[in-house]
Protein backbone atom coordinates (compact mmCIF):
# COMPACT_ATOMS: atom_id res chain seq x y z
CA UNK A 1 0.00 0.00 0.00
CA UNK A 2 2.82 2.33 0.22
CA UNK A 3 2.35 3.14 -3.62
CA UNK A 4 -0.67 3.94 -3.44
CA UNK A 5 -2.16 7.97 -3.21
CA UNK A 6 -4.65 9.43 -0.54
CA UNK A 7 -6.22 12.69 -1.13
CA UNK A 8 -7.26 14.99 1.70
CA UNK A 9 -10.89 15.12 1.20
CA UNK A 10 -11.35 18.26 -0.53
CA UNK A 11 -13.31 21.40 1.67
CA UNK A 12 -16.35 23.12 -0.10
CA UNK A 13 -17.03 26.55 0.43
CA UNK A 14 -20.19 27.16 2.62
CA UNK A 15 -21.52 29.53 0.10
CA UNK A 16 -25.01 30.34 1.87
CA UNK A 17 -22.86 30.88 4.77
CA UNK A 18 -20.53 33.61 3.92
CA UNK A 19 -23.49 34.82 2.06
CA UNK A 20 -25.07 35.34 5.48
CA UNK A 21 -22.33 36.67 7.32
CA UNK A 22 -21.41 39.60 4.58
CA UNK A 23 -25.07 40.67 4.66
CA UNK A 24 -25.00 40.94 8.76
CA UNK A 25 -22.10 42.71 8.04
CA UNK A 26 -23.63 45.49 5.73
CA UNK A 27 -26.63 45.78 7.86
CA UNK A 28 -23.81 46.19 11.07
CA UNK A 29 -22.05 48.72 8.75
CA UNK A 30 -25.50 50.40 7.54
CA UNK A 31 -26.65 50.56 11.28
CA UNK A 32 -23.45 52.23 12.88
CA UNK A 33 -24.27 54.95 10.22
CA UNK A 34 -27.33 55.54 10.64
CA UNK A 35 -27.20 55.45 14.19
CA UNK A 36 -24.12 58.12 13.73
CA UNK A 37 -25.93 60.69 11.41
CA UNK A 38 -29.01 60.30 13.81
CA UNK A 39 -27.16 60.92 17.15
CA UNK A 40 -24.45 63.31 15.49
CA UNK A 41 -22.09 62.94 18.28
CA UNK A 42 -19.19 64.38 17.00
CA UNK A 43 -19.52 67.80 18.99
CA UNK A 44 -20.28 65.20 22.73
CA UNK A 45 -16.93 63.50 21.62
CA UNK A 46 -15.04 66.78 20.68
CA UNK A 47 -15.69 67.77 24.92
CA UNK A 48 -13.91 64.54 25.57
CA UNK A 49 -10.45 65.33 26.04
CA UNK A 50 -6.65 64.83 27.02
CA UNK A 51 -5.71 68.22 27.47
CA UNK A 52 -5.97 69.94 30.84
CA UNK A 53 -5.87 66.58 32.55
CA UNK A 54 -3.12 63.87 31.00
CA UNK A 55 -1.61 67.10 29.10
CA UNK A 56 -1.27 70.61 29.48
CA UNK A 57 -4.17 72.80 27.71
CA UNK A 58 -2.82 74.80 24.72
CA UNK A 59 -1.74 77.77 25.05
CA UNK A 60 -4.21 78.90 21.57
CA UNK A 61 -7.06 77.64 19.28
CA UNK A 62 -5.46 74.66 17.92
CA UNK A 63 -4.78 75.60 13.99
CA UNK A 64 -1.94 74.11 11.55
CA UNK A 65 -1.19 72.66 8.20
CA UNK A 66 1.75 70.64 9.05
CA UNK A 67 1.01 68.37 12.22
CA UNK A 68 4.51 66.50 12.32
CA UNK A 69 6.08 69.79 12.19
CA UNK A 70 3.52 72.29 14.32
CA UNK A 71 2.08 69.85 16.87
CA UNK A 72 -1.09 70.96 15.80
CA UNK A 73 -3.75 71.22 13.45
CA UNK A 74 -6.71 72.97 12.01
CA UNK A 75 -10.23 71.69 12.90
CA UNK A 76 -13.88 72.64 12.93
CA UNK A 77 -15.32 71.15 15.73
CA UNK A 78 -15.56 73.96 18.44
CA UNK A 79 -16.12 71.45 21.63
CA UNK A 80 -12.94 69.87 20.89
CA UNK A 81 -10.93 73.57 20.25
CA UNK A 82 -12.13 74.85 23.63
CA UNK A 83 -11.62 71.64 25.45
CA UNK A 84 -7.70 71.24 24.54
CA UNK A 85 -7.18 75.09 25.22
CA UNK A 86 -6.04 76.00 28.96
CA UNK A 87 -8.86 78.18 29.30
CA UNK A 88 -10.98 74.88 29.93
CA UNK A 89 -9.15 74.44 33.52
CA UNK A 90 -10.93 75.27 36.40
CA UNK A 91 -10.23 78.75 37.69
CA UNK A 92 -8.12 79.63 40.25
CA UNK A 93 -9.22 81.41 43.55
CA UNK A 94 -6.87 84.02 42.77
CA UNK A 95 -7.44 84.52 38.51
CA UNK A 96 -8.95 87.31 37.17
CA UNK A 97 -9.65 85.78 33.97
CA UNK A 98 -9.25 87.66 30.65
CA UNK A 99 -10.57 86.31 27.41
CA UNK A 100 -8.16 87.88 24.39
CA UNK A 101 -9.95 87.42 20.98
CA UNK A 102 -9.51 88.75 17.25
CA UNK A 103 -7.35 87.91 14.29
CA UNK A 104 -4.46 85.77 13.48
CA UNK A 105 -2.31 89.17 14.76
CA UNK A 106 -3.74 87.95 18.11
CA UNK A 107 -3.50 84.49 17.63
CA UNK A 108 0.48 84.86 16.86
CA UNK A 109 1.31 84.62 13.53
CA UNK A 110 5.13 83.30 13.76
CA UNK A 111 5.35 84.26 17.11
CA UNK A 112 5.95 81.58 19.84
CA UNK A 113 3.66 81.77 22.49
CA UNK A 114 5.51 83.36 25.17
CA UNK A 115 6.11 85.88 22.25
CA UNK A 116 2.11 86.70 21.49
CA UNK A 117 -0.03 89.27 23.17
CA UNK A 118 -2.14 86.84 25.82
CA UNK A 119 2.00 85.23 26.65
CA UNK A 120 3.68 88.95 26.82
CA UNK A 121 0.94 90.52 29.04
CA UNK A 122 1.10 87.17 31.54
CA UNK A 123 4.82 87.65 31.55
CA UNK A 124 3.86 91.33 33.00
CA UNK A 125 2.93 89.64 36.07
CA UNK A 126 0.21 91.72 36.40
CA UNK A 127 -2.50 91.59 39.40
CA UNK A 128 -6.23 93.28 39.27
CA UNK A 129 -7.63 95.98 41.21
CA UNK A 130 -8.73 93.54 43.98
CA UNK A 131 -5.83 91.93 43.88
CA UNK A 132 -6.56 88.80 41.90
CA UNK A 133 -3.60 87.50 39.56
CA UNK A 134 -4.29 88.83 35.65
CA UNK A 135 -4.39 85.58 33.53
CA UNK A 136 -5.03 86.01 29.77
CA UNK A 137 -5.87 83.75 27.25
CA UNK A 138 -5.35 83.46 23.72
CA UNK A 139 -8.28 83.36 22.18
CA UNK A 140 -7.54 84.66 18.71
CA UNK A 141 -8.27 82.71 15.30
CA UNK A 142 -6.12 83.18 11.89
CA UNK A 143 -7.94 84.76 9.20
CA UNK A 144 -9.93 88.59 10.02
CA UNK A 145 -13.86 88.36 10.65
CA UNK A 146 -16.29 89.91 13.58
CA UNK A 147 -18.39 87.27 13.06
CA UNK A 148 -15.49 84.78 13.44
CA UNK A 149 -14.74 86.59 16.66
CA UNK A 150 -18.81 86.67 17.78
CA UNK A 151 -18.88 82.74 17.10
CA UNK A 152 -15.61 82.32 19.44
CA UNK A 153 -16.91 84.90 21.96
CA UNK A 154 -20.14 82.88 22.25
CA UNK A 155 -18.20 79.84 23.59
CA UNK A 156 -15.57 81.85 25.84
CA UNK A 157 -18.24 83.64 27.63
CA UNK A 158 -19.27 80.12 29.30
CA UNK A 159 -15.62 79.91 30.80
CA UNK A 160 -16.17 82.50 33.68
CA UNK A 161 -14.26 85.50 32.00
CA UNK A 162 -13.53 88.59 34.34
CA UNK A 163 -13.00 90.48 31.06
CA UNK A 164 -12.91 90.40 27.32
CA UNK A 165 -10.48 92.15 25.45
CA UNK A 166 -11.05 92.52 21.82
CA UNK A 167 -8.53 93.69 19.17
CA UNK A 168 -10.17 94.84 15.96
CA UNK A 169 -9.25 96.41 12.40
CA UNK A 170 -10.63 97.43 9.47
CA UNK A 171 -10.30 94.42 7.23
CA UNK A 172 -12.46 92.26 9.78
CA UNK A 173 -15.34 94.41 9.46
CA UNK A 174 -15.75 93.80 5.59
CA UNK A 175 -19.48 92.63 5.17
CA UNK A 176 -18.90 90.86 1.91
CA UNK A 177 -16.25 88.53 3.50
CA UNK A 178 -17.77 87.71 6.73
CA UNK A 179 -18.52 84.18 6.21
CA UNK A 180 -15.92 82.92 4.13
CA UNK A 181 -14.16 81.86 7.10
CA UNK A 182 -14.32 77.41 7.46
CA UNK A 183 -14.90 77.51 10.83
CA UNK A 184 -18.12 79.60 9.97
CA UNK A 185 -19.02 77.68 7.21
CA UNK A 186 -18.68 74.48 8.82
CA UNK A 187 -20.42 75.49 12.16
CA UNK A 188 -23.44 76.54 10.35
CA UNK A 189 -26.10 76.14 13.08
CA UNK A 190 -24.48 78.02 15.70
CA UNK A 191 -23.62 80.99 13.54
CA UNK A 192 -27.75 81.10 11.81
CA UNK A 193 -28.42 81.11 16.09
CA UNK A 194 -26.49 83.93 16.09
CA UNK A 195 -27.42 85.69 13.19
CA UNK A 196 -31.42 85.06 14.24
CA UNK A 197 -30.35 86.10 18.45
CA UNK A 198 -28.66 89.81 17.20
CA UNK A 199 -30.96 90.01 13.67
CA UNK A 200 -27.22 90.60 12.06
CA UNK A 201 -27.58 91.32 8.43
CA UNK A 202 -26.41 88.22 7.44
CA UNK A 203 -27.99 85.69 5.37
CA UNK A 204 -29.02 82.28 7.06
CA UNK A 205 -29.22 80.70 3.77
CA UNK A 206 -25.88 81.71 2.37
CA UNK A 207 -24.51 78.88 -0.15
CA UNK A 208 -21.28 79.43 2.24
CA UNK A 209 -23.00 77.58 4.82
CA UNK A 210 -22.94 74.07 5.00
CA UNK A 211 -26.20 72.31 5.50
CA UNK A 212 -25.64 67.93 6.06
CA UNK A 213 -28.67 66.27 5.44
CA UNK A 214 -28.51 62.80 6.87
CA UNK A 215 -25.89 61.06 4.32
CA UNK A 216 -23.71 63.78 5.25
CA UNK A 217 -23.70 63.15 9.05
CA UNK A 218 -22.90 59.12 8.49
CA UNK A 219 -19.94 57.83 9.74
CA UNK A 220 -18.38 57.51 6.70
CA UNK A 221 -18.92 60.93 5.49
CA UNK A 222 -17.83 62.41 8.77
CA UNK A 223 -14.75 60.66 9.13
CA UNK A 224 -12.38 63.00 8.50
CA UNK A 225 -13.97 64.99 11.07
CA UNK A 226 -13.49 62.05 13.99
CA UNK A 227 -9.51 61.00 12.80
CA UNK A 228 -9.17 65.20 13.44
CA UNK A 229 -10.32 64.51 16.58
CA UNK A 230 -8.30 61.45 17.50
CA UNK A 231 -5.56 63.56 15.94
CA UNK A 232 -5.15 66.06 18.62
CA UNK A 233 -5.29 63.77 21.05
CA UNK A 234 -2.25 62.28 19.69
CA UNK A 235 -0.72 65.48 18.97
CA UNK A 236 -0.90 66.08 23.22
CA UNK A 237 2.47 64.32 23.80
CA UNK A 238 4.31 66.72 21.43
CA UNK A 239 2.88 69.03 22.35
CA UNK A 240 3.53 69.03 25.87
CA UNK A 241 7.09 68.02 25.34
CA UNK A 242 8.05 70.85 23.74
CA UNK A 243 5.03 73.73 23.72
CA UNK A 244 5.62 74.22 20.14
CA UNK A 245 2.36 74.26 18.38
CA UNK A 246 3.57 76.70 15.22
CA UNK A 247 6.50 75.68 12.68
CA UNK A 248 8.07 79.53 12.94
CA UNK A 249 10.73 80.09 9.45
CA UNK A 250 14.24 81.06 9.97
CA UNK A 251 13.26 83.98 7.62
CA UNK A 252 10.14 85.80 7.94
CA UNK A 253 9.24 87.36 5.04
CA UNK A 254 8.71 91.40 5.44
CA UNK A 255 5.62 93.44 4.56
CA UNK A 256 5.84 95.63 1.68
CA UNK A 257 7.02 99.40 2.14
CA UNK A 258 6.76 100.34 -1.68
CA UNK A 259 2.71 100.60 -2.12
CA UNK A 260 1.16 100.80 -5.34
CA UNK A 261 -0.61 103.92 -6.40
CA UNK A 262 -4.55 102.01 -5.82
CA UNK A 263 -7.53 103.05 -3.63
CA UNK A 264 -9.30 100.59 -3.72
CA UNK A 265 -10.19 98.67 -0.35
CA UNK A 266 -11.17 94.67 -1.19
CA UNK A 267 -14.73 95.11 -3.52
CA UNK A 268 -14.68 99.25 -2.86
CA UNK A 269 -13.19 100.47 -6.11
CA UNK A 270 -12.88 104.14 -5.20
CA UNK A 271 -13.36 106.42 -2.50
CA UNK A 272 -16.93 107.07 -1.29
CA UNK A 273 -18.31 106.87 2.50
CA UNK A 274 -18.03 103.35 3.50
CA UNK A 275 -21.99 101.98 4.88
CA UNK A 276 -22.97 99.32 7.13
CA UNK A 277 -23.52 97.37 3.89
CA UNK A 278 -19.61 97.76 3.40
CA UNK A 279 -18.96 97.42 7.50
CA UNK A 280 -20.42 94.81 9.69
CA UNK A 281 -20.89 97.45 12.57
CA UNK A 282 -24.27 95.23 13.29
CA UNK A 283 -21.67 92.09 14.45
CA UNK A 284 -19.50 94.42 16.96
CA UNK A 285 -22.68 95.87 18.57
CA UNK A 286 -23.48 92.11 18.86
CA UNK A 287 -19.94 91.05 20.36
CA UNK A 288 -20.73 93.39 22.75
CA UNK A 289 -24.27 92.39 23.60
CA UNK A 290 -23.01 88.90 23.79
CA UNK A 291 -20.75 90.05 26.98
CA UNK A 292 -23.01 92.52 28.92
CA UNK A 293 -25.52 89.63 28.67
CA UNK A 294 -23.06 87.84 30.50
CA UNK A 295 -22.21 90.19 32.68
CA UNK A 296 -18.64 90.56 31.04
CA UNK A 297 -17.22 93.96 31.18
CA UNK A 298 -15.67 94.37 27.05
CA UNK A 299 -12.82 96.66 25.97
CA UNK A 300 -12.66 97.31 21.98
CA UNK A 301 -8.93 97.67 20.77
CA UNK A 302 -8.36 99.28 17.26
CA UNK A 303 -5.61 97.49 16.96
CA UNK A 304 -1.95 98.76 15.54
CA UNK A 305 -1.25 98.98 12.00
CA UNK A 306 1.69 99.53 10.17
CA UNK A 307 2.27 102.78 8.27
CA UNK A 308 4.34 103.03 5.41
CA UNK A 309 6.78 105.67 4.52
CA UNK A 310 7.62 104.21 1.10
CA UNK A 311 6.47 104.26 -2.59
CA UNK A 312 2.60 106.05 -2.56
CA UNK A 313 2.75 106.22 1.40
CA UNK A 314 0.24 109.21 0.85
CA UNK A 315 -2.19 107.07 -1.19
CA UNK A 316 -2.26 103.99 1.46
CA UNK A 317 -1.18 103.26 4.73
CA UNK A 318 -0.26 99.91 3.41
CA UNK A 319 -1.14 96.81 1.40
CA UNK A 320 -4.30 96.24 3.22
CA UNK A 321 -5.69 99.77 3.54
CA UNK A 322 -5.80 103.12 1.27
CA UNK A 323 -5.54 106.03 3.23
CA UNK A 324 -9.42 107.38 2.90
CA UNK A 325 -10.90 103.85 3.69
CA UNK A 326 -8.99 103.79 7.02
CA UNK A 327 -9.64 106.95 7.69
CA UNK A 328 -13.64 106.27 7.22
CA UNK A 329 -13.62 103.48 9.42
CA UNK A 330 -11.67 105.12 12.87
CA UNK A 331 -14.23 107.97 12.58
CA UNK A 332 -16.81 105.74 12.36
CA UNK A 333 -15.39 103.15 15.02
CA UNK A 334 -14.64 105.90 17.76
CA UNK A 335 -18.53 107.49 17.26
CA UNK A 336 -19.91 104.27 17.77
CA UNK A 337 -18.22 103.46 20.69
CA UNK A 338 -18.90 106.79 21.98
CA UNK A 339 -21.94 106.81 21.34
CA UNK A 340 -23.02 103.77 23.03
CA UNK A 341 -20.77 104.38 25.47
CA UNK A 342 -18.46 101.07 25.01
CA UNK A 343 -14.87 101.10 26.51
CA UNK A 344 -12.70 102.01 23.80
CA UNK A 345 -9.22 102.19 22.78
CA UNK A 346 -7.54 103.29 19.98
CA UNK A 347 -3.92 102.59 19.26
CA UNK A 348 -3.43 102.43 15.20
CA UNK A 349 -0.30 104.03 14.97
CA UNK A 350 1.24 102.66 18.63
CA UNK A 351 4.06 100.54 17.05
CA UNK A 352 6.78 101.46 14.90
CA UNK A 353 6.65 100.46 11.53
CA UNK A 354 9.90 98.33 11.99
CA UNK A 355 8.11 95.84 14.63
CA UNK A 356 5.70 94.62 11.89
CA UNK A 357 6.55 91.22 9.78
CA UNK A 358 5.18 89.96 6.59
CA UNK A 359 1.78 91.88 7.05
CA UNK A 360 0.27 95.03 8.52
CA UNK A 361 -1.11 93.64 11.37
CA UNK A 362 1.35 91.09 12.26
CA UNK A 363 3.94 92.20 14.79
CA UNK A 364 7.93 91.33 16.00
CA UNK A 365 7.90 90.00 19.74
CA UNK A 366 9.13 93.57 20.25
CA UNK A 367 6.29 95.08 18.96
CA UNK A 368 4.03 93.08 21.03
CA UNK A 369 5.70 93.51 24.20
CA UNK A 370 5.51 97.26 23.32
CA UNK A 371 1.55 96.65 22.97
CA UNK A 372 1.43 94.54 25.88
CA UNK A 373 3.43 97.26 28.22
CA UNK A 374 0.55 99.88 26.39
CA UNK A 375 -2.50 97.77 27.42
CA UNK A 376 -1.19 97.18 31.08
CA UNK A 377 -2.24 99.80 33.15
CA UNK A 378 -5.40 99.30 32.11
CA UNK A 379 -5.81 95.59 32.98
CA UNK A 380 -3.95 96.73 36.48
CA UNK A 381 -7.00 98.72 37.04
CA UNK A 382 -9.61 96.37 36.45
Amino acid sequence: MTGDNITAPREVLDWPALGRVLLKALLLFALVNAAFAAVRPLEALGRLSLYNIVFPGRARLPYGEVPSADYNLTLNNLPAMFAAHALARPKAANEYRVVLIGDSGTWGWFLANADTLAGQLNALDLRAADGRRVIVYNLGYPVMSLTKDLLLLDSALTYDADLVLWPVTLQSFARGRQLDHPLLQQNAGRVRALIDRYDLALDPADSRLVTRGPLQETLVARRRDLADLLRLQTLGLAWAATGIDQDIPADIPARRRDLDADESWLDVAAPRPLTEDDLAFDVLRAGVARAETAGVPLLLLNEPIYISDGANSDIRYNTFYPRWAYDDYRAQLAAAAGGAGWRYLDLWDAIPPAEFTDTPVHLTPAGTRLLAEMLAPILAGQ
